[in-house]
């Protein structure tokens, strides 16, 4: 098995690139929806959110408001710490069984682990990785596609951006970078070359 980390910053075409990969044929562990899992409703994990940010962050149903949560962990550092810190390690056991299950299921599999906070993770909170894949894209386009296609304002884009590792920070940890500052069908090309790498690589694995 070859389990491959893939980040990038806010808006950057990560999701088209773990899309991508799914398609042909990577088993995709996104941590974004395993956050979701781990505060959902009747979960300890949601109830330490509520308890240490106020009943204000819960939708009338008792589920997570995201954007109430949201509008404080993006603007106040301390904030996104605690969220951090109650959300990290029920994610990072998940990752861990989901990653046992993709191995169980299949010996040879190639499993990408989807995770906007890679390079803000220390070593301990993440799983061993055998590659790091950064999909990078300007700044001022991450603004553009995030006022045009999500219909944020400019100044709560930059919030998100800046609430992130530096484009700088993220390339630090790259084993391969995927540069989407052309079009679409450029990124997707990328991404097959990448497979074919990966491909190559599982087989070279099995040989040896």
């Amino acid at each position: 098995m070859l389990l491959i980390g893939l980040t990038g910053g806010i808006a950057s075409g990560k999701s088209l690139v773990a899309a991508r990969l799914a398609e042909l044929g990577a088993h995709h562990i996104d941590a974004d929806l395993l956050a979701r899992e781990v505060v959902a409703p009747g979960t300890d994990g949601l109830r330490e959110i509520a308890e240490a940010f106020g009943t204000t962050v819960l939708q009338p149903d008792g589920s997570l408001d995201r954007a109430a949560l949201g509008s404080i962990v993006f603007s106040d550092p301390e904030a996104r710490a605690t969220l951090n810190e109650i959300t990290h390690p029920r994610v990072r056991d998940l990752v861990a069984e989901r990653v046992a299950q993709a191995e169980a299921a299949d010996p040879d599999a190639i499993v990408i682990y989807d995770v906007p906070l890679l390079a803000e993770s220390t070593q301990g909170n993440r799983p061993q990785l055998d590659s790091v894949v950064v999909v990078h894209s300007d700044t001022e386009d991450r603004i553009r596609r995030m006022v045009e296609d999500r219909g944020m304002s400019r100044e709560e884009a930059m919030h998100r951006i800046n609430s992130q590792s530096t484009d700088s920070e993220r390339l630090a940890i790259a084993d391969v970078v995927l540069d989407n500052h052309g079009t679409r069908e450029a990124l997707l090309a990328q991404v097959d070359e990448l497979w074919s790498a990966l491909l190559s690589r599982s087989q070279q694995s099995k040989r040896s």
